[in-house]
């Protein structure tokens, strides 16, 4: 597989869970990947050596996310990252990965002012502001791929102000697709259901037998599932598809 030979790509929170397989998968196909991380070195770091030992090319770049400065600090290293690698900053593909949530979610009421912040810091305003830097590098062609969540389309009150960012990334997602079209460049949505992202609850048999119900294939997804949709998004292929919310719940919102 070779589809993305000569291609760079960015995939923030890619040290675990769908961030990584998709690392994987971009890697697998031939480009260039950034492994963004917020404080997991060792975890972005195995992320990189299951791509070298896969054959594929990769680097670290860490960056707080929702904190003041935290898009200078991730294209800093971006930058410097794709200098020693390609003597070129060029971007050409950018997967906005990395969220804020919680493992149980918050009932409406208890939601703090605090947690409402740190919720949009992370999950809208960084993956904007990630885009309009990203601007300036990527080319002709390019692709953006951000992952929302099929929590957009279905009620779970204690999973509200998650949703709401959720519903601010596919905004950013659809208007944006007409203002980069002029460029070549496609930005659509992805949307996972439950993936096993190796929380804990993911250990317990019972826990995992009564989320898989919620599929129409009766199983958990895994996150190679969301990332080999993410990765047809980043390939030539998918060059007709822009604007779009893609479902990657495994049938989850079919009701």
């Amino acid at each position: 597989m070779s589809r993305l030979i000569g291609k760079t790509a960015l995939v923030t929170g890619s040290s675990r869970g769908i961030g990584r397989a998709t690392a994987v998968r971009l890697a697998r196909e031939g480009a260039l990947v950034a492994v963004h991380y917020a404080a997991n070195e060792a975890a972005a770091r195995e992320t990189v050596e299951l791509i070298e030992k896969d054959g594929g090319r990769a680097f670290t770049v860490r960056a707080e996310l929702g904190k003041p400065g935290d898009v200078h600090e991730l294209f800093l290293g971006l930058e410097q990252g794709l200098k020693e690698r390609s003597d070129d900053t060029t971007l050409d593909i950018l997967v906005n990965n990395a969220g804020e949530a919680t493992a149980t979610g918050i009932a409406p009421e208890d939601v703090t002012p605090e947690q409402l912040d740190r919720f949009f810091a992370v999950n809208a305003k960084a993956p904007y502001l990630i885009v309009q830097r990203a601007l300036a590098q990527i080319p002709e062609g390019g692709r953006i791929i951000n992952i929302s969540s099929g929590l957009t389309r279905v009620a779970n009150p204690d999973q509200v102000a998650y949703a709401m960012t959720k519903g601010a990334i596919e905004q950013l997602t659809l208007h944006l697709a007409r203002h980069l079209a002029p460029r070549g460049i496609t930005i659509n949505s992805v949307a996972p259901g439950i993936t096993d992202n190796g929380s804990a609850v993911f250990g317990i048999p019972e826990a995992v037998e009564q989320m898989a119900q919620l599929s129409a294939f009766k199983r958990v997804g895994q996150a190679g599932d969301v990332a080999d949709v993410v990765t047809f998004l980043a390939t030539d292929e998918a060059r007709w598809i822009t604007g779009a919310f893609i479902d990657a719940t495994g049938g989850t919102l079919l009701g």
